[in-house]
Order: structure tokens, then C-alpha cells, then sequence
């Protein structure tokens, strides 16, 4: 059966290698449950292959100049944007986020950050300090390429976490051999071929397809100098953990259980906005997302109302169309998981169920597509009357869910926000900006906004604290990332210090 995408195989020495593989899976297409293409697991002697290749890459690479790496990254950043409708509409096929999504924010925020750390290192970015020590002495420091390393990439944003990745690296002198989320791999050899469509060298950036396995492998092989993981705690732990054990470099952006807090002068439009933004979009499947939503109780019924009116503004559908704004989740796996949390919710947990639930979207039963009732799509849930202790309040449930809780006075609302072992992101909503610094300087959470949510430009540097991460990603601070420092004292006046002297 001929499929929509062609197969992908392993990626490195600046071309396709099909015969990197001895067998395959098919990644599946979310919104109908159908096959989209093959995907040929990479072997063990084939990422030895794509490690070596990017290691005879290496030593040319880490010695262009900067401003030189700068100008093939722009170029890069340029065919992304010229491409972006195309990327889009494999990144929608993969990941069963709408086309209004992923042609306005996956491709298009993903070339800004390439576009930012190629302008970064082409200014300077990779210049050192200095330091007079004294009238003959000096201190001098460089940024040094670390060498090859590993990225390994989630399924939510594929293409942009991809590039958040590859781009520092590469823009620092570094060599990557990076390996998608087996649930979305579509992306990464067009990724590939775009890099080197730019002027990007042979194995500078590599590709390696397939599942745990496979990034065990990359990430424990004792030739790559970091590696770069997004992913679930209990994943990155053991990713973590392996890479120290090789003394690598680690980057590490895990889960999270954010809180969103509506301060008691919020506005109640802007609030409801901020929290169903937190929730809902890409069907819930992000990270940071604010899913703990903390009301004052005097606001409670009219947050609710408010909420219930504008849920109708969700609109599930032709994932294509223009005006579709939520789409299915990524995986039956995944689609399982989010299933059974709704249901403990409501058995178990006993919260209110306020909207949603777990049964099949209504409007399934006379969607023009009949492949659509297949597919692994879910109704946005909404549980209030939630306490702390509720399982769909302190597990990241990575979907649609929403759990609205109750507070009296703002002291009780930052312990209660921050009685999580897991600090990604916070934010609150409210008139008074006075207020709002002196919140979010309470919460624990390395990123945070203020009436807004979810915004990550290329220059703001993105971490968690807790459980949620090492190092940060993006920004200014994201280059040292991939870097190492060497300081150099020099001394100048021409006579060994010493106490190794003749008395």
C-alpha cells in the first residue's frame, strides 16, 4: 500500500543511507489513526557511523569562523521561512495539531531561534573576556566547542524543538546527531536536507530514527561530548543520569504541573482567555501549560460562567481548514492515558465535571471524514471543585484537563502553587503589575508571565527548577550552553613567581 510520506531512514555524511536499517515502523497520522509513512530504525553500527561522521566533521566546523557558520545558519533560517506552508503541513500530519497552529507558530518560532543564534555568534556572541590582573599579568577566556553531541527530540513540537537544539549547537561549532520522537519523525530529514541545502558541511548535523532504545544507545556512546533531552521527568531522569555517569554536558527541559493564578482584581475576560490559552491549546499537549487553575473563591461562579461561554470558541475539525483550532492527541498510547485520567477524575477523585468528559466527541458522528471516528480525539475537560491532593491535580496529565481550584488570601495561593516537586512555569493575571512582580518572585517556576501564557521567543532563555529541567534553553545564556570556557593567565614581567627561590 502506497503511503503519503515517503520512508525515512538514518541521515549522516550529508546524504540519506537506506541501508541503515533492518527493519521498520510506521508512524501514524493522529487524526484518523491511518499509517503515514515507514520509519526505518536505525542500528547500532549505523549510529556508530553518524557519531564518526560528525566527529570527522568536527575538527573544520569548530574552526570556521563564526561570522561564516552565521551566514549558512541564515541561509537555513531563510528556507525554513520560505518552506513554512510545506513544513506545516507535515508537522500537522505527524502531530495532529491544526494547520492554523503549526503554519503560524511551530515552523515560523523555530527559524527565529536559528535566525537568533546565527545573528548571536556572527556578533560576537562567541568572544571571551579579559581581565588586567595587573600592570604585567592578564586573564583572558575563550568559548570552545564542545564536539559532537546528541539531541533528542519530543513529539509535542517537533520541528521546533529540533531546532532549538541544532540550532545553538551548531552556531557554537558543535556537530549534532539528533533523533526525533519515534511518535514524529516525519520532520527530521527534511530538517536535514534543508541544512544541507544551505551550506551546511557533511556531517555537521546527522540524523538517527527510532525508539528508547535507539537514544540509549546515542546518548550513553562514549563519543558524544552533551547531550540534549525534552521529555518526561521519568525519561530524563534516566537520560540525565546515564550522561552523567560519561561526565557529558546535559540539557534537560522535563515535565511540569504549572500553576495559572487569577489574582482577585484579574480581569475576568482576560483571565478566562489566559487560562483556556493555558489549557487547551495544541489540545493541551505542552509542557508549561497552566493547568492548576487557582480562583479566588469570590470569582469562582463567574470565572465559570464566563469560561462555559467561551468554550464553544474551541472548534475540532478539518485539521486543514483555517478556522480548526484544536486538533486530536498525538498517539493511541497517549490518547489512552489522557482517557483514564478523566475517568479517575470523575470516579475516583470525585471532582465536579464542568465540561467534557470522557466520552467521544459528539461532533465525530457526522464529520464528512469518516476516518476522523478512528482517530485518537478527545472533548476539552474541565474539573472544578478540585482539591490538592486529586491525582488530575498533581500528575501532569498532558491533554485537554483542566482543574480549577479555590483560594482565599495570595500568602495561601503561593504555597499551594508551589507544594510540587516539579517548577516549569507559573504565571498570574491581574490589573496590578506591583502585585503581579511580587508574585511571581514567590513562585517557583523558572519561567513565568504575566497576563499572558505560553509565549517563548528566541530571546528569552527558558529553564525549569525542581524536577523540571537542568540549564536553559534560547536566549543569550543558551549558547553557553554549548560551549565550554578556557581561562588563560598570562604573565608578562618576565620572572617565574616562585618559592622554590635560594634564601
Amino acid at each position: 500500500m502506497s503511503l503519503p510520506y515517503a520512508p525515512r531512514f538514518a541521515f549522516y555524511d550529508g546524504k540519506t543511507q537506506s541501508g541503515s536499517s533492518i527493519r521498520s515502523f510506521q508512524t501514524i497520522d493522529p487524526a484518523t489513526a491511518e499509517p503515514l509513512a515507514n520509519i526505518h530504525t536505525t542500528t547500532p553500527s549505523a549510529i556508530d557511523a553518524a557519531i564518526a561522521s560528525a566527529q570527522t566533521a568536527f575538527p573544520a566546523w569548530s574552526a570556521t569562523p563564526p561570522i561564516e557558520r552565521a551566514r549558512i545558519l541564515q541561509r537555513a533560517a531563510a528556507l525554513f521561512r520560505a518552506r513554512n506552508d510545506e513544513l506545516a503541513k507535515i508537522e500537522t500530519s505527524d502531530t495532529g495539531k491544526p494547520f492554523s497552529e503549526t503554519s503560524t507558530v511551530d515552523v515560523v518560532t523555530g527559524a527565529d531561534v536559528l535566525e537568533f543564534f546565527a545573528n548571536l555568534v556572527g556578533g560576537g556572541g562567541m568572544n571571551g573576556e579579559t581581565a588586567q590582573l595587573r600592570s604585567d599579568a592578564w586573564v583572558y577566556t575563550t568559548k570552545n566547542s564542545l564536539g559532537v553531541c546528541a539531541g533528542i527530540g519530543a513529539w509535542n513540537y517537533p520541528i521546533q524543538i529540533a531546532l532549538w537544539k541544532s540550532a545553538p549547537c551548531l552556531a557554537a561549532g558543535n556537530c549534532m546527531v539528533y533523533k526525533p520522537s519515534e511518535f514524529t519523525p516525519l520532520h527530521s530529514t527534511v530538517l536535514a536536507e534543508i541544512y544541507t541545502e544551505a551550506g551546511v558541511p557533511p556531517g555537521v548535523f546527522n540524523v538517527v530514527q527510532g525508539g528508547g532504545d535507539v537514544g540509549a544507545y546515542l546518548t550513553q556512546h562514549a563519543d558524544i561530548a552533551k547531550v540534549s533531552f525534552t521529555g518526561q521527568v521519568a525519561t530524563g531522569k534516566k537520560v540525565a543520569g546515564s550522561a552523567a555517569g560519561g561526565m557529558k554536558y546535559v540539557t534537560m527541559e522535563l515535565g511540569g504541573k504549572s500553576a495559572c493564578v487569577i489574582l482577585p482584581d484579574a480581569d475576568i475576560d482576560q483571565a478566562v482567555d489566559g487560562a483556556m490559552l493555558a489549557n487547551f491549546f495544541s489540545t493541551g499537549q505542552v509542557c508549561t501549560n497552566g493547568t492548576r487553575v487557582f480562583i479566588p473563591e469570590t470569582m469562582k461562579s463567574k470565572f465559570e460562567q464566563r469560561l462555559l461561554s467561551k468554550m464553544k470558541f474551541i472548534r475540532p475539525g478539518d485539521l486543514h481548514a483555517t478556522a480548526t483550532n484544536f486538533g486530536p492527541l498525538v498517539s493511541k498510547p497517549h490518547y489512552e492515558k489522557v482517557l483514564s485520567y478523566i475517568k479517575h477524575g470523575i470516579e475516583t477523585d470525585k471532582a465536579t465535571l464542568l465540561y467534557g468528559g470522557p466520552e467521544p466527541p459528539s461532533w465525530l458522528s457526522s464529520h464528512p471524514n469518516t476516518a476522523y471516528k478512528t482517530g485518537f480525539w478527545v472533548q476539552p475537560t474541565i474539573f472544578t471543585n478540585c482539591t490538592d491532593a486529586m491525582k488530575i491535580v498533581t500528575d501532569e496529565i498532558f491533554g485537554p484537563v483542566m482543574s480549577i481550584l479555590t483560594y482565599r488570601t495570595i500568602d495561601e495561593v503561593v504555597l499551594r502553587a508551589n507544594n510540587t516537586n516539579v517548577g516549569l512555569a507559573a504565571g498570574v493575571f491581574t490589573r496590578d503589575l506591583n502585585l503581579a512582580h511580587r508574585v511571581i518572585a514567590r513562585l517557583d517556576a523558572g519561567i513565568t508571565w504575566v497576563n499572558t501564557w505560553g509565549e517563548s521567543p528566541a530571546e528569552m532563555s527558558v529553564g525549569g527548577w525542581k524536577q523540571s529541567g537542568v540549564g536553559v534553553e534560547n536566549g543569550k545564556r543558551g549558547l553557553e550552553a554549548w560551549v565550554r570556557n578556557k581561562s588563560t593567565l598570562v604573565e608578562m614581567g618576565g620572572v617565574v613567581p616562585t618559592v622554590f627561590a635560594k634564601l
